[in-house]
């Protein structure tokens, strides 16, 4: 499905800057969709900050300021906050991919952490233009610290992005939780994956078998292997892509 002929807007923006600075490491890997509506790009960036160019509007996921020079890219027409822990809200990131125009979707748990932004609890669905926002729900049931889950349910967010007839899931800081088996006909899904604060191989295995994505990319993975979840899922029909998301 990747199209290697196609070269997104996000990268066509990229690669001028990276020619006036050659010391610039934004190499960032990519995978395009073909959709009615226009292309759909997955840019992984790294850890949980994803780009997402749905026809010519660029979506930033998690900009974090450790994962990559925001300078290099492309300003957001819609940024999308997980949650208020700093490996996922970052306002120097967020001031970096945003202009005028941009329109940021934050979790509850972010309310009054940044200056700018629409909340949106779970359950919350949003029309922006030709793509769709569902924020859903994510949190831990077993990890906890001092008794406390390491995410509360309530206070994060997974969003559902559809356009252009696909579906893609990101699931945010979560774990294997039951509301996963709701989902329909997901085309492509981000399940996180590192210990203590979201899930084994084998939770993501389950979570995804609960609602079988046709794609499966692990992300948020630290120091956690991939090729268990790739030897897990070997016979369940959902295709794992492994791409550079530690």
């Amino acid at each position: 499905m990747k199209n290697l002929l196609f070269l997104p807007i996000c990268l066509l923006l990229i690669l001028p800057s990276m020619a006036q600075n050659p010391s610039s490491q934004v190499k960032p890997d990519f995978d395009s969709y073909s959709t009615p509506s226009g292309p759909l790009v997955l840019t992984f960036i790294g850890h949980g900050s994803l780009m997402i160019q749905t026809g010519q509007k660029i979506i930033q996921i998690d900009p974090v300021s450790r994962e990559a020079d925001y300078t290099q890219f492309p300003k957001a027409d819609l940024v999308l906050i997980t949650h208020e822990h700093g490996d996922h809200l970052d306002p120097k990131a967020l001031a970096l991919v945003t202009k005028p125009t941009t329109e940021v979707i934050l979790s509850k748990s972010c309310a009054g952490k940044v200056n700018q932004g629409i909340v949106m609890n779970n359950g919350d669905q949003r029309q922006f233009g030709q793509v769709s926002i569902e924020a859903l729900p994510a949190y831990n049931i077993i990890h906890t610290r001092n008794g406390q889950p390491y995410h509360p349910k309530g206070n994060g967010n997974g969003y559902l992005i559809s356009f252009g007839g696909k579906k893609v899931y990101v699931a945010g800081d979560t774990e294997n939780i039951p509301e996963m088996a709701g989902l329909r006909n997901i085309d492509i899904a981000f399940l996180p994956m590192n210990l203590p604060y979201t899930m084994t191989p084998e939770m993501v295995a389950e979570g995804a078998k609960s609602f079988h994505p046709a794609i499966l990319y692990p992300y948020h993975m630290g120091e956690t292997d991939p090729a268990r979840l790739v030897d897990l899922l070997k016979d369940s029909g959902i295709e794992v892509r492994i791409r550079k998301m530690k």
